[in-house]
């Protein structure tokens, strides 16, 4: 498995540059974890989401955040500086339990990597990503061509969550975001990882669950 770290690319560039893996990936390339961070955008998912951005697009754009409609899964998020965004490019055709699996797995890296820095978090039943109780810590949504995964999954790192206030998240009234600074605000004298210990932390998980030794 190769991982690229992106630093801050903005979507369409890393949008391009996954397209380009999985073609390599189809191949018989090898298999590409990117992780980055991208400049404000709010992208769509195919379950739609328009009715649950609160702002027109013409004022996103006013304020430099980006509006894309594309293929993953899932209803409407938004990416920001001092958020993990990774983007698995895997092959799962072999892969027992196939896209559920993986997903469940992606899923369960996260876990692990939060759990790495205090953060006991878990999954919710019927509502995909990863929470702190009603606190979505991390959104997850993914697409598949010929069995190779891309998009994935954006961690809440920081402590400004303020772009998810332009949007219902994930077009879930009742639910709000969380980020693992914010929630180790809760417990006093906790230290804080970097964006940089996170990445090492995810990339650790990520290799444990699908590359195992």
């Amino acid at each position: 498995m190769i991982v690229r770290d992106l630093g801050l690319i903005p979507f369409k560039q890393a949008e391009a540059l996954q397209l380009e893996a999985v073609e390599q990936v189809l191949a018989g390339g090898e298999e590409t974890l990117f992780l980055l961070e991208h400049p404000p955008v709010v992208t769509l998912g195919r379950q739609g989401g328009l009715e649950n951005l609160h702002a027109p697009p013409e004022f996103l754009a006013s304020q430099g955040v980006e509006l894309h409609h594309i293929s993953r899964g899932g209803n409407i998020t938004c990416h920001f500086p001092g958020q993990l965004v990774a983007y698995p490019v895997f092959r799962i055709e072999k892969r027992p339990g196939g896209v559920r699996q993986f997903f469940f797995d992606v899923e369960e890296a996260v876990i692990r990597t939060v759990a790495r820095f205090g953060v006991a978090a878990a999954r919710w039943e019927g509502r995909p990503g990863v929470w702190v109780g009603q606190g979505k810590i991390c959104s997850i949504g993914v697409a598949v061509r010929r069995w190779v995964t891309y998009h994935g999954l954006a961690l809440n790192v920081g402590r400004d969550l303020s772009l998810f206030d332009r949007i219902t998240l994930c077009g879930l009234p009742d639910a709000r975001p969380t980020s693992i600074l914010l929630e180790l605000d809760k417990t006093p004298g906790a230290a804080e990882p970097t964006m940089e210990h996170v990445k090492d932390a995810l990339r650790e998980a990520v290799t444990e669950i699908f590359a195992p030794a």
